[in-house]
């Protein structure tokens, strides 16, 4: 038994044991009294207390000492009783106990170090460190954002928040920017701060880099996992067909993409060379034993390589009939119409986002969409489940488990960016790996109407939320019953009119919500309430943008400070027409010494500097 164990039951036995010593005092009193029996002593008992108690010490006798002991038991036992069947009040909050936050509850969840946090409200911050020195203080940096049109999740979230990771050492950014106008008030403060910023715009692509999904596969399994978000973002609007034609084109997609990626070179291996395939698959419904090109590209591979991936995917799709093969393909087609855009073609080309390395070092990655039309979001959700997966297993790979820098994904409009699979599996597990998701939505359904059941499990995996206002039902339904209850004193007047006049006053408690739906909806648009786990809400002013001291480095502040995409894509390195550049062919030949003799030819400095590679040596 610890000190402390011991202490505390010596406190809450120490009442009891002093009873017991005093109860000593009345055997000592029954000795004292005179008479020789029992009614002789009963009638002389108050003189023997008044000679007990005379002396402040307990009485030793043997027989005194058992009855004061007797009595102490005795007495704890029936207090043990009494609170074991006690009735359980609990005083004003019968009803509820929910009240606001106060500046003490959200004080040690705060770095010390203001620029490594989290900024939430004008007063409520949350430490970047994911492993405080007391652990009950830990809370995951994901957050969830709930904002009807014109709340302010850009400038009161967002925007703060890019500024934050300025001076932060170790802190990538993922932006979703819906218009585009992110990356062009912010791009320039963070390249000032050393950032590597990279660009993928789905609204004007001679303002992106160039994507690639192809190129970060590296085995089946992420095969699957494209091809499974492709399915999930290109389904289009309406109810979903039969099951069998997603899973034939399934089949198809794995075949040919296993295909280009294993076969094909790495400057072949993109959606365009997937396209071409798909047009040369030509099949006619009376002639099943008619042969196209792709039949015999596999029926090579085959002869080649038997138990190729691919092979074996292409054997279950080429098991439909002409018929059959004929309405697969023309549901590809459909599903894959937008790459006939020659624009889109080319952007998904070749890669330059490198995906993988965002948590090596402080990259900002910008992904633009539009907010009018849909029709090229599927590639923003393509790239959030590369870059969970990539830098998932880059984490576990590499660097035993957490990326030295951590990943920040801001991800405005969250429900129009598609559906990334697994997302519930994903953000419970990011954590771990120094990546989290900050998840902004206009309302809850949202949520619901892309990841179903699994909408709860994404929210249940945000340890903070910051409702910024709206009218949307569901949502302040949701937020009335996490703000709770709170117990309220009431009182009735009642007045009876007859031959005499009476009057009546009543008093009860009550519970009310802390702030109702209708209150919610009427909330003042500079307030906004945030709920971190474990800690009672707050109802909060909304950041002030002008506070922070970078606030003058973005474009709304000045507008010199405007990034130009244009110019900064520009600085690329690029061939020009104009220039001349020295080719070279070198042959590896059977002799090593022959071998030798053209590295020492390609090394020579003379060679290399009339090649423009002078500076390489």
């Amino acid at each position: 038994m610890n000190k402390a164990r011991l202490k505390k039951l010596l406190i809450l036995n120490l009442p009891y044991v002093l009873i017991g010593l005093y109860a000593t005092k009345l055997g000592e009193a029954w000795h004292l009294a005179d008479g020789a029996d029992m009614s002789g002593k009963l009638l002389h008992l108050m003189d023997g207390l008044s000679a007990a108690f005379c002396s402040p010490w307990p009485s030793f006798v043997p027989a005194d000492l058992l009855l004061g002991i007797t009595i102490g038991c005795l007495m704890r036992l029936v207090v043990y009783e009494k609170g074991r069947n006690a009735k359980k009040y609990r005083h004003n909050v019968e009803y509820g106990s929910a009240r606001w936050g106060k500046p003490s509850d959200i004080q040690p969840f705060i770095d010390a170090d203001p620029w490594n946090n989290v900024i939430l409200t004008k007063t409520e911050r949350l430490t970047m460190n994911s492993r405080p020195k007391n652990p009950q203080y830990a809370r995951n940096k994901n957050v969830l954002v709930i904002g009807g049109s014109g709340s302010g999740k850009t400038r009161f979230f967002v925007k703060p928040n890019i500024m934050q990771c300025t001076k932060t050492k170790g802190t990538s950014l993922v932006v979703t920017d819906p218009k585009g106008t992110l990356v062009v008030e912010c791009g320039k403060m963070l390249v000032a701060a050393g950032y590597d910023v990279r660009i993928f715009n789905t609204i004007n692509f001679k303002k992106s880099m160039h994507y690639n999904p192809l190129s970060y596969i590296h085995s089946e399994k992420d095969i699957l996992k494209l091809v499974t978000a492709l399915i999930a973002n290109t389904k289009g609007e309406g109810k979903a067909g039969d099951d069998f034609w997603v899973k034939a084109e399934t089949l198809l997609y794995i075949a040919l993409i296993g295909y280009i990626h294993y076969e094909l070179l790495p400057e072949r291996q993109n959606f365009a060379t997937l396209i071409d395939m798909l047009d040369k698959m030509q099949v006619r419904e009376d002639d099943e034993d008619f042969r196209n090109e792709i039949d015999d590209l596999f029926d090579d591979l085959a002869q080649r390589k038997p138990g190729h991936f691919a092979v074996r995917q292409y054997q279950k799709y080429k098991m439909a009939s002409g018929k059959t093969a004929k309405s697969i393909l023309v549901s590809c087609g459909a599903r894959l119409a937008v790459f006939d855009i020659e624009e889109l073609r080319e952007i998904t080309s070749y890669d330059e986002l490198s995906l993988d390395t965002i948590g090596d070092k402080r990259t900002a990655l910008f992904l633009i969409m539009s907010d009018t039309d849909a029709s090229f979001n599927f590639l923003i959700s393509l790239a959030y489940s590369q870059l969970f997966n990539l830098l998932c297993e880059k984490a576990d790979d590499e660097y035993g488990g957490r990326l030295p820098v951590h990943v920040r994904c801001l991800i405005d409009e969250f429900a129009n960016i598609g559906q990334i699979p697994n997302f519930e599996k994903l953000i419970a597990t990011i954590r771990s790996r120094e990546i989290s998701a900050s998840i902004i939505l206009q309302a809850q359904s949202q949520l619901k109407s892309i990841y179903k059941d699994n909408a709860d499990t994404i929210t249940g995996n945000c340890d903070t939320l910051l409702f910024l206002g709206g009218k949307e039902k569901t949502t302040l339904k949701e937020m009335e019953e996490l703000l709770g209850k709170e117990t309220i004193d009431t009182y009735n007047t009642g007045e009876s009119r007859g031959r005499e006049v009476s009057h009546s006053l009543n008093y009860q408690k009550l519970g009310k919500s802390l702030m109702s739906v209708d209150e919610l909806a009427v909330m003042d648009g500079g307030k906004c309430i945030l709920q971190l786990r474990g800690v009672r809400p707050f109802l909060s002013d909304k950041y002030d943008i002008t506070s922070h001291p970078n606030y003058k480095y973005l474009s709304d502040s000045n507008k010199k400070n405007a990034f130009d995409i244009e110019k900064y894509l520009s600085r690329q390195l690029k061939l020009r027409l104009e220039e001349e550049y020295e080719a070279f062919e070198v042959s590896i030949s059977d002799n090593p010494q022959d071998d030798e003799a053209l590295l020492e030819e390609w090394t020579d400095s003379t060679q290399l500097q009339a090649a423009g590679y002078g500076g390489l040596l």
